[in-house]
């Protein structure tokens, strides 16, 4: 056995020794910074190694994308047959999830983490599949690429030019035992699309010219190694240091109006400084009269409460409340909820307005200064 394979061994006894931990399944993750890397490969190899273990391992779904090395590394393995749904005349396949619970392997295989059930699915998405498996207790090894995460994606839009409409939010990677990176430079990812790795020939020369630049791949590749190094420190952080400080006391408030795209940024914002800080964290959306239900337009209704679901989504305590002073509705819920950092928009935001002419906004910051609130303005 070569030392590459023997240090593979070990990672899957470690892997393993996290069975004994808990009920619930246990979640591993492979990020890569985009399509190509090797991620589905790794999860693959992993899975023969398993199998040699003695382990109950299925693939429940492997997307090899045509790739010749990547299902060449299937054979062998068993595999539990996707679901068939026929969806505008045609036949799809998807997990099957219920398959997959009735089997009750010890270990499943899922891939394409970010991807959307055809509508009419139990679940919207396949991360939602995912919990469904871990809470029957069964461990679930997984890949995503770093644009899917939701926090991030505005990082990642202003990289790529593309914004990315399927996304998983942050709270799935902090449920993670495991967050595994699957790093390749620039020039060997562009090497392994040059030679028909990543996608087929013809589409080669288009992908040069758009995603895989190397400016753009160093910069993904720069997002993949902070998100997975921050999720260790928080690993350590949560496991160790809280062991020795139980408390957090970090508590973060995101004051939102229903400017529906400052409202996003504020709520991606904050949730990344609260996964950071492996904290808590709230959004305050506070309804003036001006911002009645039945003064505002439908679509700016539709938007705030996606902008409730997205917040929740990743780890927030949604809050609203309806009061003419928006400082006061502010304050009050700092000292509810013991917030420690309030986050808000640039001065130019309606809501910043609102409070500087309100007559309580030096109540605001001797209440704020009194209590050692900090106030964080997000661009």
């Amino acid at each position: 056995m070569t030392n590459e394979e023997k240090n593979k061994e070990q990672k899957v006894q470690q892997f393993l020794k996290l069975n004994e931990k808990s009920d619930r399944g246990r979640l591993k993750i492979y990020i890569g910074m985009s399509a190509g890397v090797g991620k589905s490969y790794r999860m693959l190899q992993e899975t023969h190694a398993l199998l040699r273990n003695g382990v109950n391992v299925k693939i429940g779904y492997i997307e090899t994308h045509g790739r010749k090395e990547t299902q060449e590394l299937i054979s062998g393995l068993p595999i539990i047959p996707r679901r068939e749904v026929f969806y505008k005349g045609k036949k799809l396949d998807e997990l099957d999830v219920q398959a997959i619970l009735l089997l009750h392997p010890e270990i499943v295989i899922v891939d394409e983490l970010a991807h959307s059930n055809i509508p009419g699915s139990k679940n919207e998405k396949r991360w939602q599949d995912v919990l469904d498996i871990l809470d029957a207790g069964i461990d679930v090894i997984t890949a995503v690429n770093i644009q899917h995460i939701e926090s991030i994606n505005e990082d990642v839009k202003e990289i790529t030019g593309v914004e990315v409409k399927e996304r998983i939010p942050d709270k799935i990677l902090q449920l993670a035992d495991e967050v595994v990176n699957i790093d390749l430079t620039a020039d060997e990812l562009i090497t392994r699309l040059k030679e028909g790795k990543i996608y087929d020939h013809a589409k080669v020369q288009q992908a040069l010219q758009n995603f895989f630049q190397p400016d753009k791949i160093l910069q993904l590749r720069e997002l993949a190694l902070k998100e997975v190094a921050g999720q260790v420190e928080r690993k350590v952080d949560y496991q160790i240091t809280a062991r020795q400080t139980p408390f957090k006391h970090d508590r973060f408030l995101a004051c939102i109006s229903s400017n529906h795209e400052v409202a996003q940024r504020i709520i991606r914002k904050t949730a990344r400084l609260a996964s950071y800080y492996n904290s808590q964290w709230f959004v305050l959306y506070v309804q003036t009269p001006k911002e009645a239900s039945d003064k505002i337009a439908l679509a700016a209704q539709r938007h705030l409460i996606n902008n409730f679901k997205n917040a929740t989504e990743l780890g927030a305590e949604v809050i609203r409340k309806k009061e003419e002073n928006t400082a006061k509705a502010i304050i009050e819920t700092a000292e509810e909820k013991n917030i420690t950092t309030i986050c808000i928009g640039k001065p130019h935001l309606s809501l910043f307005q609102i409070i500087l002419k309100t007559g309580v906004f030096n109540q605001l910051l001797r209440t704020l200064s009194k209590k050692n609130i900090d106030i964080i303005i997000l661009s």
